[in-house]
């Protein structure tokens, strides 16, 4: 199944089933209408940034754009399913596809965090654009470099290194000189 068809069809069904009209979820996420549009038509991959906006309008969690069950107990991921994929833009201006996140909770229905096995795919461009939403992360990397931009500070964390930090902040994650990497990134956002 290709998951990322998935996520657009959610945003417009639950969209209309709260009879929000695409111009209303436009204003009240602060995204522009064609970018809304894009979305929902899966023309556009997002970055998170716009979902989790999109999410905090329609009043549900980021993954409920991902979920496939209604688990209320523990989830658990095995290795084979973890290959399941979704992919975002990572926000550069060029980008089409440039993250592979496994979900690992995809089946728990309550959960308030959501952790993802990220690949990061190797490429050229390096025009970033850093975006902040409410929440908190933590990256730990498995594979390869990471450079974190975050507010005016940059950081590089290799294999076994972790970051925690405030969304709110304006950052950007990326692979350190277009290498490829691997990281386990878990994102909290309020409900």
């Amino acid at each position: 199944m290709d998951t990322s068809k998935i996520v657009g069809e959610k945003i417009k069904s639950l969209r209309e089933s709260k009879s929000i009209s695409m111009e209303e979820l436009a204003e009240r996420s602060g995204l522009a209408i064609e970018q809304v549009k894009r979305i929902e038509d899966n023309t556009d991959l997002p970055s998170l940034a716009p979902l989790i906006k999109i999410a905090r309008v329609l009043g549900v969690r980021l993954g409920t754009f991902l979920d496939d069950q209604d688990e209320t107990g523990p989830a658990i991921c095995r290795k084979s399913e973890a290959s399941d994929s979704i992919s975002f833009s990572n926000n550069a201006i060029q980008s089409r596809k440039h993250m592979e996140y496994h979900s690992l909770a995809k089946s728990k229905s309550d959960r308030h965090m959501e952790p993802f096995i990220i690949d990061v795919a190797p490429t050229d461009n390096n025009d970033f654009v850093l975006s902040s939403h409410e929440g908190e992360e933590f990256i730990m990397v498995m594979e390869g470099t990471m450079e974190i931009c975050y507010g005016k500070n940059t950081y590089l964390l290799e294999e076994g290194d972790s970051i925690y930090y405030d969304s709110i902040v304006p950052h950007h994650v990326h692979a350190y000189q277009g290498q490829a990497a691997k990281i386990l990134a878990v994102i909290y956002t309020p409900a």
